[in-house]
C-alpha cells in the first residue's frame, strides 16, 4: 500500500510498551476534549470522538475520565483550553516530518519541539513546506483471522482470513488498497468511506483493531541503511513522547532489509 511504511508495523507491535508511557492517558484525553468541542459529545454523529473514546478504551482509560472529557470538551464542565498545530519538519537526510500537537500554550510548545528536532538532527520548517507532501487518508487493521475460527475454549487455532474474501468486502465499501503484513491487513481508504467499510467488515465477523485518519506520505522516501532509519526513528520516538504530541507523520519508508535488522534489535 503507498505510504505505508513497515516502520508502522513494527510500531504496532511495539504498542503494548507505548501503552505504558506515563502521559499517555493525557494524550488520549486531550484527543476527546478536542473532539467532543470540534463535532459535539455525541460519539454516534461524531466519528472523531468515537474514535478517540475507542482509542482510550483500548488502553483502559477509565470510563469517569472519558465521560468528564467530553463534558470539558461540550462545555458542561470547566477546564484547560486546547488547541491545535501541526508544525512541519524536516528529519534527517532531509525527510519530511509533520508533528499534530494539542496544547494550551503555544509559547511553552513550540520552542520544545523545535528544540526536540534539533536534538536529533532535524529541523523545523516553513507554514506549507511539507504538509504538501502528505495526504489525510482512513486505514483500517484487521486482525489476519478468518471470522467465526476463533476456538472460545482455545484448544483450536483460528484460521488466517481468506484475502480474496477480505478484498471483495473491501471493494464494495470504498477501500482502495490492501496490504498484508502476515498478523494484520492494513486496508486504505478515502476518509468519507471509512465508516462505512469498518462496519461492512464488523458485521462480516472481521476484527478490526484500529480505524483511524492518519496523514500518509504521497510520496514515501526509502531508507535503505539502518543508520539513518535509527536516526530518524529516534527523532520520531523523541518527538512522540513529548506531553503535547498528539501524531507524528513521516515519510519515510524502510527497505525490507533495514525493517528485518530492526526488528531483530526490538
Amino acid at each position: 500500500m503507498s505510504g505505508h511504511s513497515k516502520w508502522a508495523n513494527i510500531k504496532h507491535r511495539k504498542a503494548a510498551q507505548d501503552a505504558k508511557r506515563g502521559n499517555l492517558f493525557q494524550k488520549l484525553v486531550r484527543a476527546i476534549i478536542v473532539a467532543a468541542k470540534e463535532g459535539g459529545g455525541d460519539p454516534s454523529m461524531n466519528m472523531r470522538l468515537k474514535t478517540a473514546i475507542e482509542r482510550a478504551k483500548a488502553v483502559s482509560v477509565p470510563n469517569d475520565n472519558i465521560t468528564k472529557a467530553v463534558k470539558r470538551g461540550t462545555g458542561e464542565i470547566e477546564g484547560a483550553s486546547y488547541e491545535e498545530l501541526t508544525y512541519e519538519a524536516y528529519g534527517p537526510s532531509g525527510v519530511a516530518v509533520l508533528v499534530e500537537v494539542m496544547t494550551d500554550n503555544r509559547n511553552r510548545t513550540t520552542p520544545e519541539i523545535r528544540a526536540l528536532l534539533t536534538r536529533n538532527g532535524g529541523q523545523m520548517g516553513e507554514s506549507g513546506s511539507v504538509a504538501w507532501m502528505f495526504e489525510r487518508r482512513g486505514v483500517i487493521e484487521v486482525k489476519n483471522v478468518a471470522p467465526g475460527s476463533v476456538d472460545p475454549k482455545g484448544k483450536a487455532k483460528p484460521k488466517p482470513a481468506d484475502e480474496d474474501a477480505l478484498m471483495s468486502i473491501g471493494l464494495e465499501h470504498g477501500m482502495t488498497d490492501m496490504e498484508n503484513d502476515g498478523d494484520v491487513y492494513t486496508l486504505s481508504c478515502d476518509t468519507s468511506d471509512l465508516q462505512t467499510l469498518r462496519e461492512a467488515l464488523e458485521k462480516a465477523g472481521y476484527t478490526v483493531e484500529s480505524a483511524e485518519t492518519p496523514m500518509v506520505p504521497k510520496n514515501p522516501v526509502e531508507i535503505a541503511d539502518v543508520e539513518t532509519a535509527s536516526k530518524l526513528i529516534r527523532l520520531i520516538e523523541a518527538l512522540e513522547e513529548h506531553d503535547d504530541a498528539q501524531n507524528v507523520y513521516s515519510a519515510m519508508e524502510l527497505s525490507d532489509e533495514v525493517a528485518a535488522k530492526l526488528e531483530e534489535e526490538e
